[in-house]
């Protein structure tokens, strides 16, 4: 058996930088479909999720300089309203699935000025995604197609003969996911980038989205060194204003007798038994969860905070772009001892 590596068990070493202001550094990529193509200046997709993007999200996610999935739990026709809510409406990407209504779904997001298809599965090395993206990529010509989610280079492979146009890289290693836990499978999100990467390093390739395991800017800078395109993000952006669902006020014990209220917002799996429920009335496997997480507020200042750090990381490294990142990036393996010193950590001392 080989070894997986994760976020925790990587550094990029410093390297010398003539880099004098952040502002010299591009951080964004190109998303190209075969009407044009839409520029980010974020490397950042906000995730098909029920409890993260809507139209708020997608708008946000726009002004920031990023793109956002459209959820699919839901119906044809409240999917579409929330298409036509979104006021940025020059590049909307929106998720399907593989079975059901999902080319009848398909349909009405084109005929709405979606421009990205993203077929949403937990499996995407799977005869069911081959015919649907087969079948979009025939009907739907103009639409750019994410297809997904994949962990090893033969995955990686068979979607991008299938005709995926970008294809989402990470099984199990999500902050809610629990399929590694119920099913033994997956990879971290990390080593499936790499392993890819390695095996599919040119320009020809579909995008590299690297979905599963952030937990703060220093990941995805890490994971952009080793090759991924764009990350998506579910919890990094979970419990923003912008994200669906109510502000929970709930009471907390700060100390005897005094109580104050904190805020906090759902976040859960879309394979979560809570989710499932929801969305279709039952549950059958369940490879997630459903809680809460604190309120964090605008996800402007979030993704403010998360894309200083990684214009940061881009200056450690010397990289004034993406390729220069890839060029320079040296990752390390650290040890256990290294990684608890990596964090913010104090000691009393007495006397």
């Amino acid at each position: 058996m080989t070894k997986a590596l994760s976020f925790d068990d990587v550094l990029l070493v410093p390297q010398y930088s003539d880099i004098k202001s952040r502002k010299e550094i591009d951080i964004g990529n190109v998303v190209k479909y075969p009407n044009g193509f839409y520029k980010s200046t974020l490397p950042i997709i906000s995730a098909p999720m029920d409890t993260v993007t809507e139209d708020k999200m997608s708008d946000a996610m726009y002004n920031a300089g990023g793109l956002s999935i459209l959820h699919r739990y839901n119906t044809i026709e409240q999917q579409v309203n929330l298409v036509k809510k979104i006021k940025n409406n020059t590049f909307i990407g929106a998720a399907i699935g593989v079975t059901g209504d999902y080319f009848e779904r398909a349909q009405e997001l084109i005929k709405n000025n979606v421009s990205l298809l993203c077929i949403d599965v937990a499996h995407g090395h799977h005869i069911l995604v081959k015919k649907a993206l087969t079948k979009l990529k025939q009907e739907f010509s103009s639409a750019h197609i994410m297809a997904g989610n994949v962990a090893t280079s033969t995955a990686f492979s068979s979607l991008s003969y299938w005709g995926a146009d970008s294809i989402r890289v990470g099984i199990g290693g999500g902050s809610i996911c629990s399929t590694q836990l119920q099913t033994g499978c997956g990879l971290s999100t990390l080593q499936s980038v790499i392993n890819i990467h390695k095996n599919w390093y040119n320009e020809k390739r579909p995008l590299l989205v690297a979905d599963g395991g952030f937990r703060t800017s220093g990941d995805i800078v890490k994971a952009l060194a080793v090759g991924a395109d764009f990350v998506m993000l579910g919890s990094m952006l979970a419990g923003s204003t912008e994200t669906p669902g109510e502000i929970i006020d709930r009471p907390v014990d700060l100390t005897p007798g005094r109580l104050t209220c904190k805020k906090y917002k759902t976040y859960r799996g879309m394979a979560s038994k809570e989710a499932q429920m929801d969305w279709k009335g039952e549950h059958s496997s369940f490879e997630g969860v459903s809680t809460t997480i604190p309120y964090k507020g605008s996800v402007k200042n979030v993704l403010s905070d998360i894309t200083n750090g990684i214009r940061s990381g881009f200056s450690y490294c010397g990289a004034r772009n993406l390729k220069e990142l890839r060029q320079k990036a040296q990752p390390q393996e650290r040890t256990h001892a290294s990684a608890i010193l990596g964090t913010t950590h104090i000691m009393e001392r007495n006397g």
